[in-house]
């Protein structure tokens, strides 16, 4: 191995020591490889040093799972390549990208039809043709930040607004290429290697047999990315998913991409009474099939939206709230006809008298640009509610926003969204929530004002947490687990289910030094948030 690959840390590279969670870590040394090659010697020779080791793409993560603990960062950034494109025999096309490979950038190349082939197979390159007369495809998955990489979506299973239609990171990923922490590496293509039972082989590049026992425990039946993925017959694709890091280093990932909607509208539906929304939705969840995405709004969330529409000229291009409105619920059409579109849009309509609301209280976006003022909408708030913190941490370093990422089944969502309003209420903190309400996954952000606001509210947190898992839902429905969540795992599935989790990833990390404290409870003052 080159021994330059190993930087030691200094100033210049302080960023890596945090994410988007805003949790600061502390580490040794920094590396950035190019390739697999690197990765792979990189790991067997940290690991054999007994080197924490700590993964990392664009670091846009929401859990900490990215924020080192001692050791070494070995970050993936600059393994950003698209090495190929293949046909199925089911017409599918799949992209091959390496881990580091920006969601963005991606999603622009897809759109464009514009790779450098030069060192693709000859398959590849017959294959890219065939993809240039195809009608225009994409891969679904829209995370709120798309700045993030391809392996940190992996690394949580990631999913967004459109994954009430299409499902989570998990649902198009067709394989993975993995180093292990010896160097050795397993190349996975979905169906090959599926668990007999919960009992899972597959071999390594090297001519190794991987052969483990999974965990016993059930997965609950909603929208979830807490804990390792077990399923009986499950795919040795879906170990890696969502596992944060801690069971082997992601370094390529083959993706399934699918049409492009013809017709892609998007209306933005307000609400006097938070009640007439939530039945709007149950209404349209139980009424139409061409609903994309279902996000939610509350009059916090919307008043925020206000004041930065009147005092901060980078929020001038928001449309004018309405006054009365107090909720708002997105919805995204996805048609292959017009006309299916102007039929879904009537329905709406008709869901929205049903409600008790006015179908007159809408934004309709039928283009483009019109669709970019609606998501500009949409980020806004999560935007602005960090910008809120990071003005209070200017007078209190101590405070961070609190915000839930839990879900419940269907059944349960009117229920969960009057506890959280009460036990806010009760606590006389402030909050904004917003998030997919489709898949009943609210994210709760809690703004403290002072040290005792941050302390109520993370005893809230834990509240909660108990009283979804009461209610069959998961912790974490789709930023994972890493260090900030790992606590409720055990709340989640219990203290056995968690000692089985131990017990796969000593399979898989033998020493423990693969993402330190992510999934598993870390210890006290290693990681500050």
């Amino acid at each position: 191995m080159d021994l330059n690959l190993i930087k030691p840390m200094h100033d210049d590279y302080a960023d890596y020591l945090r994410d988007e969670s805003r949790a600061i870590g502390q580490a040794d040394s920094i590396s950035f490889p190019k390739n697999e090659y690197e990765v792979a010697s990189l790991l067997k020779t940290l690991y054999a040093q007994g080197t924490p080791i700590t993964v990392q793409g664009a670091r846009t993560g929401l859990a900490a799972g990215a924020v080192p603990r001692g050791g070494h960062i070995l970050n993936l950034s600059k393994m950003d390549h698209i090495k190929g494109i293949r046909q199925s025999a089911d017409g599918h096309f799949h992209i091959t990208v390496e881990a580091g490979t920006i969601l963005s950038q991606l999603r622009k190349r897809i759109e464009q039809k514009k790779f450098d082939t030069a060192d693709w197979t000859n398959e590849s390159q017959q294959a890219f043709e065939a993809f240039k007369d195809e009608p225009a495809l994409f891969f679904s998955p829209d995370p709120t930040e798309s700045s993030a990489t391809i392996g940190g979506m992996v690394a949580c299973n990631a999913s967004g607004a459109r994954s009430y239609l299409y499902g989570p990171t998990r649902d198009h990923i067709s394989g993975l290429r993995v180093v292990l922490h010896d160097g050795q590496i397993a190349a996975l293509k979905r169906g090959d290697y599926t668990a007999s039972g919960r009992t899972l082989s597959f071999p390594t590049l090297q001519g190794n047999q991987i052969t483990v026992d999974l965990p016993t425990y059930i997965m609950p039946k909603t929208k979830n990315a807490s804990g390792y993925y077990i399923e009986d017959h499950m795919d040795a694709v879906d170990l890696f998913i969502g596992s944060d890091g801690t069971l082997g280093i992601v370094t390529e990932v083959e993706l399934r991409l699918q049409p492009l909607p013809q017709t892609v509208w998007g209306i933005t539906c307000f609400f006097s009474e938070e009640a007439a929304a939530l039945d709007f939705v149950i209404s349209a969840r139980d009424t139409m099939n061409q609903l994309a995405s279902m996000e939610y709004f509350d009059g916090h969330a919307l008043d925020i939206l206000r004041y930065q529409k009147q005092h901060n000229p980078g929020f001038s291009k928001l449309p004018i709230l309405p006054d009365h409105v107090n909720t708002a619920i997105y919805v995204e059409l996805h048609c292959q006809e017009e006309t299916d579109a102007v039929e879904g849009l009537k329905t709406i309509g008709q869901l929205l008298e049903k409600a008790g609301a006015n179908p007159n209280d809408t934004w309709v976006a039928r283009n483009e640009s019109d669709r970019d003022r609606l998501l500009f909408f949409r980020h806004a708030v999560p935007e602005s509610v960090n910008m809120v913190i990071d003005q209070r941490k200017k007078t209190n370093p101590m405070i961070t926003k609190l915000g839930t990422d839990m879900s419940v089944p269907d059944q349960h969502l009117k229920q969960i969204m009057a506890m959280y309003h009460r036990m806010l209420a009760e606590r006389n903190l402030e909050s904004a929530i917003w998030g997919h309400v489709g898949n009943n996954h609210l994210h709760v952000n809690i703004l403290p004002r002072d040290d005792e606001d941050y302390k109520k509210g993370k005893a809230l947190y834990d509240e909660w947490a108990a009283e979804v898992t009461r209610l069959g839902g998961a912790v974490s429905a789709e930023h994972g687990v890493g260090k900030l969540k790992a606590k409720y795992l055990e709340v989640m599935y219990g203290q056995e289910a968690i000692e089985e989790m131990a017990r796969l990833k000593q399979y898989f990390d033998p020493k423990g030094l693969l993402g330190v404290g992510n999934m598993f409870e870390p210890v006290k003052g290693e990681v500050s948030q």
